[in-house]
This record gives C-alpha cells, structure tokens and sequence, in this order.
C-alpha cells in the first residue's frame, strides 16, 4: 500500500487553467472520491496522477517517492497504478480469464491461473471465464473491468466514473461491493464521479471540485454537516441558504428564530449572513402549532419532499414519510431540530 500526495497542482491546456492548486493527502489503504460538476478538472487531475498528462505546477507523490513535478516525470508503467475507465475498456474478442490476464503476462502460468481465479471470485463471477463481455450485464462488465485492474496488484487505483453507464440502485449497490474488495486487497483507490451518493457508499474521504479547485476534502460526514463553502453546502445533499442576521457571539437570528452558530471571529454583531437549512432541520410534526405553507412536494416512495414558504417568503425544504400526503396550498405542522447552523457571507444572487 502506498498513501497518494498531491501538492499545489496546476496543469494548464494550451492557455486555459485546468487544475489550479489542488493538494490533498490519502492515506494507504484508504479509498478517496472526487466530486463535481463535468468540466472541473476531476479526469485531468486523475490522469496528472496516472502520468498521462504533464504538470505546470506541484508535485504527485506515490508513498513518499515525487513522480510527477516540474522536474520529474515517471512513466506511467513504473508507477504501479491500475485504472478503471468509464467505459470498461474491455477486449470484445477476448473472454474473460483472457482480459484478466493481460496485465499479468509476466506472471508465471500457475501463478495467472491462481489469481484469475482468486479474482473472479472476489468479484463475485466464479465460472464465467468462458463468457466475453457481450454476454455479460453491465454490472458484470465493470466488475470484470476491476478485476484486470487489481490483476497486477497496483498500489494506487485510479478510477474514472467507473459506474456511470448503470442504473442508479446498481451503481450504489456496486460501489459497496467494490469497497469491500479494495478493503479486502488494502488497495489505496480514488475515484472520480458525480454523483455524491457513490462517493458516500465508497469513500473513506471526499473531495468536492469546481472550476479546477479543490474546494474542500474531508470525510463524507464532514462534508455534509461542516461545509466550508457555499457550493459544498449545495452539491453535498439538499439544502438552502437562508438570510440571517449575527445575533451574538455564538447566534445568528433568522426566520426560522434564533439558532445555534459559532461567529465569533468570522462575522461582527448585526451582520446579515446566509444560513444552511438542510431538509432533515425541519422535521414534519402534525402535532405543532407552527405551521408553514406547502408549495411544492416531491414524491420519492417512502417519503415526500416538501418546499415549505417562510412568513418572509423565503423556502425551505422538509422530508415526510409518504402517508403525509399534504396538498399544495395547504399548511403543515412543523419542528426545528438543528444543533448547530452552518453560516456563510451573505450569497447574493447571481
């Protein structure tokens, strides 16, 4: 296992910035994910990682060895990097013991066999190393896509939107069952994705990126209840941002009342400021007197949205369990449970 640094990358193309200072540290063994909307540098960073692509600025460390750097630059095969694309990369014409073993050509003949089949039972496809790809789903595919990439043993995975051609319940359930392999392998992995509830179900940490930035990277739990930045706040779960005024050292007053904040040292007294109000702040309650307006509602199975309007017209948002079937235009009862709120500066609109 070797733990990955990245410190102040910076790559441009031509004259465009397409990465610009990204640092971050994944310990051995751990599994990482990046975050963010297409076009924010996610695939160059992974590829800048890989050697496929030349850095403009900062250095890519692989266990405490630079490989990448201004002055430095490994070929990509010294670096004992596997990676798992996209579209799976899959020989059509050959089957499936046959892809697997294409990284591992120089093992000897038991030794190819051996992990072959180790593999193919890890990955939960024991007995189809007859079948080629077209004869297996989707799922299979991307599985049997790991398996040649953990063949060689690599220390570093890299992976690119590895889940993205499959339905949703199949992506979640498939990156659990990818973690569980790596784990079982002690493979240190980062992935690349957008869509956040894979990076919970693999992710040991989380980076979120937006226009080359590296905004904030930490722990899923981190990340969803400590936002550093308003575009964390929103890409990270649901939520919105209210208007708030600095109460006190540790209260910032909103429409909502007076909630829980620590400002002190970051906003001064009668400050207005933006506060983040997740749906599971405000919690549906038949029995409460303060009641609040629905405005629109989402059927999601087990429970409903609710876009819930404020006395100030400001909207919130609340989930139901699904036999409170509320009317728009009708108004529910609802309860405040929030701890402690996330403020930022004042966002005004774009």
């Amino acid at each position: 296992m070797r733990e990955l640094r990245l410190t102040q990358i910076t790559s441009h193309h031509q004259n465009t910035l397409i990465l610009d200072g990204v640092s971050l540290l994944l310990k051995a063994g751990e599994i990482g994910c990046l975050l963010g909307p297409s076009g924010c540098g996610k695939t160059t960073l992974l590829r800048t990682i890989a050697g496929l692509q030349t850095l403009t600025e900062g250095e890519v460390a692989l266990g405490g060895q630079v490989v990448s750097s201004t002055q430095i630059h490994q070929p990509t095969e010294l670096r004992k990097v596997g990676m798992v694309f996209q579209d799976y990369a899959l020989f059509p014409h050959m089957n499936i013991a046959d892809n697997i073993r294409f990284g591992i050509e120089n093992f000897s003949p038991k030794q190819q066999q051996e992990r072959i089949c180790s593999l193919l039972e890890m990955v939960d496809l024991a007995g189809k190393e007859k079948r080629y790809p077209h004869q297996l789903s989707g799922g299979q595919q991307q599985r049997v896509a790991l398996a040649r990439a953990l063949a060689a043993k690599p220390q570093v995975l890299l992976m690119d939107e590895p889940f993205s051609g499959l339905d949703v319940e199949l992506r979640e359930s498939l990156a659990r069952q990818v973690r569980c392999i790596l784990k079982a392998e002690g493979i240190t992995a980062l992935m690349v994705t957008h869509n956040q509830n894979e990076a919970f179900a693999i992710a040991d940490s989380i980076g979120v990126m937006k226009s080359g930035k590296l905004l904030q990277w930490g722990t899923p739990y981190n990340l969803y209840h400590q936002p550093n930045h308003p575009f964390v706040a929103d890409f990270i779960g649901q939520g919105v941002l209210i208007k708030g005024t600095v109460y006190s050292c540790n209260q910032v007053h909103t429409e909502l009342g007076i909630l829980n904040a620590n400002v002190c040292n970051l906003f001064t007294p009668n400050e207005e400021v933006s506060v983040l109000v997740r749906p599971d702040d405000i919690i549906h309650n038949d029995d409460s007197d303060w009641e609040l307006e629905v405005v629109n509602r989402v059927f999601r199975g087990s429970h409903f949205l609710f876009t819930l309007k404020l006395n100030n017209d400001e909207q919130v948002l609340c989930m139901s369990q699904s036999h409170h079937n509320h009317a728009i235009g009708s108004k529910i009862g609802v309860k405040l449970e929030m701890d402690h709120a996330v403020v930022f500066p004042l966002q005004t609109p774009e």
